[in-house]
């Protein structure tokens, strides 16, 4: 793997359960900000990565796999609704 790929796994790994990020703030703290794409490409083709975590910067879930992460996301306390992660106040 590159430093790149090794520095995005890196974070995800480093994410504990109920933890949420945006794809952009993945790759900033990586340090690669802007490589947000880039982040969902790898979550796309490594297995074991907590994928559920991870969510667009409107806090959007992932298309066709959004009830799968709903549910993931409330086992850890996250509260999700319509499709998006609901922010605590």
């Amino acid at each position: 793997m590159s430093d790149f790929e090794d520095a995005i796994i890196a974070v995800l790994d480093s994410t504990v359960p109920g933890d949420v990020m945006s794809y952009g703030d993945v790759a900033a703290e990586a340090g690669f900000p802007g490589a947000a794409r880039a982040v969902g490409n790898i979550l796309g083709r490594v297995d074991d990565l907590p994928w559920w975590r991870i969510v667009t910067a409107s806090g959007r879930l992932v298309p066709h796999h959004s009830e799968e992460q709903a549910r993931r996301l409330a086992a850890e306390g996250v509260t999700c609704r319509d499709g998006r992660v609901v922010a605590e106040t």
